[in-house]
C-alpha cells in the first residue's frame, strides 16, 4: 500500500537501476505519462505489469481513482517518459494528494538530466536554482528580470526550437558576456555540451540550429 516515484532513463538504458526494475515488476500498476514511450522500456527490462496513462491532461481526473486503489491495498509505481518523475513532469499533484491522505509515497534515487548537466558545466554548482522552463507569454519577461539578479547558478530547461530565442533574451537581461552552457541529448549517442557567453552560445546555434532534449546552465551574478 505505497505510491513509488520510479526515475527512468533520459537517454541510455543502462541507465536504469536494479532496484527500479524490480520495484516496477513488483508494482500492481504502473502510471505512465506515455504508454506507447513507456512500454519499450517494460519490454526491454521484461517488465509484465499493467500499465494506464497518468499525464498532465488527464491527472485532476485520474488522481483520486489512484489513491483509492493505493487504499484498497495496491502498491503503484509512477513513471516518466524519462528522468524523475514530477521534475518539470507530471507527478506532483498524485504525490500531494496522497501526502494528504496519509499514504506511504517513496522517491527511488536516480536518473535526471539537470544534474549531469550542472556538473558538466564547469559553472559553480556549490549554490543553484532549479528554474525549468521558462514561461512562453505571460510572465516571461518579468521572471527574466527578477533572475538577473540572481547570484545563483541557473538551470533552465529548454525547447530545442526556443533555444536560441531564450539565449537571446537572457543576454538582454543579464549581458551577452555572461557565462553559461548547453547540455544537448543527455546520456544519448550525440550527448553534446557546449559551454561559452551567452551571445557566443546564441551565435553558435543561430548557425547550427540544435536538435533534441535541453539543459541550459547560466553563471549567476557576480
Amino acid at each position: 500500500m505505497k505510491l513509488y516515484i520510479v526515475p527512468t532513463p533520459v537517454g541510455n538504458l543502462e541507465d536504469m537501476t536494479f532496484r527500479a526494475i524490480r520495484i516496477l515488476r513488483e508494482a500492481d500498476l504502473i502510471l505512465a505519462e506515455d504508454t506507447r514511450t513507456s512500454g519499450f522500456l517494460l519490454k526491454h527490462f521484461e517488465i509484465g505489469t499493467p500499465m494506464i496513462s497518468h499525464h498532465k491532461f488527464n491527472e485532476h481526473k485520474t488522481v483520486e481513482s489512484i489513491v483509492q486503489r493505493i487504499k484498497a491495498g495496491q502498491t503503484v509505481a509512477l513513471i516518466s517518459d524519462a528522468g524523475t518523475p514530477a521534475i518539470s513532469d507530471p507527478g506532483f499533484l498524485v504525490v500531494r494528494t496522497c501526502v494528504e491522505n496519509e499514504i506511504e509515497v517513496e522517491c527511488l534515487p536516480g536518473a535526471t538530466a539537470f544534474v549531469p548537466a550542472l556538473v558538466s558545466s564547469g559553472l559553480p554548482n556549490d549554490r543553484f536554482c532549479f528554474e525549468g522552463f521558462l514561461p512562453q507569454k505571460k510572465g516571461r519577461q518579468t521572471r527574466l528580470r527578477n533572475l538577473a539578479e540572481e547570484s545563483r547558478t541557473m538551470i533552465f530547461y529548454e525547447s530545442p526550437f526556443r533555444l536560441v530565442k531564450t539565449l537571446d533574451q537572457l543576454a538582454e537581461v543579464m549581458g551577452g558576456e555572461r557565462r553559461a552552457s548547453v547540455a544537448r541529448e543527455i546520456s544519448k549517442l550525440h550527448e553534446e555540451v557546449r559551454r561559452d557567453t551567452l551571445a557566443g552560445l546564441s551565435a553558435w546555434y543561430t548557425q547550427h540550429p540544435p536538435k533534441g532534449e535541453i539543459v541550459l546552465i547560466v553563471a549567476g551574478l557576480e
